[in-house]
């Protein structure tokens, strides 16, 4: 699929989720002096964690990146539905290039939204899953894991 030409009324996304922990400074960092680095206290507080959703185009060179508070079902199904409205809300279809995370279905669709809506966004959606082990074939995981590095 990455190898086709780009086709703006049929565009492959890549979508991927991962849970990031959020961090807090103890201390504040010294103020910076000229020729010296940065004076950062290693010492951190845990604030809760949050899940950050990547969409991503590769071959139009479209990313689009939210973070809620939680990883949930009702919060993935409501990433797909605005990225159809408001971001791909003219194209004949979508490609959509997920792993095999158990939320990452219609029937989820179901569990949220009504059928007569659920059948209007079905219709304009294409899963593609990747292989069970080969998750990072998806590009949005790859840029996931770059990004937490």
């Amino acid at each position: 699929m990455y190898q086709q030409l780009f086709d703006e009324n049929y565009p492959v996304i890549c979508m991927d989720e991962k849970l990031y922990q959020l961090l807090g400074e103890v201390r504040d960092p010294l103020s910076l002096k000229a020729g010296s680095p940065n004076r950062v206290d290693n010492e951190y507080e845990c604030c809760g964690i949050c899940s950050v959703f990547v969409f991503t185009g590769p071959l139009g060179g479209w990313r689009y990146v939210h973070a809620r508070e939680h990883c949930t079902k009702m919060g993935w199904v409501y990433e797909i539905k605005e990225l159809l409205a408001v971001y791909y809300p003219n194209v004949s279809k979508v490609c959509l290039v997920v792993d095999n995370l158990n939320i990452h279905n219609f029937l989820s669709l179901y569990e949220v939204f009504c059928v007569v809506e659920v059948r209007e966004l079905v219709k304009w959606f294409e899963f593609h899953y990747t292989s069970k082990y080969g998750s990072w074939l998806n590009i949005a995981e790859i840029e996931l894991s770059v990004f937490s590095r």
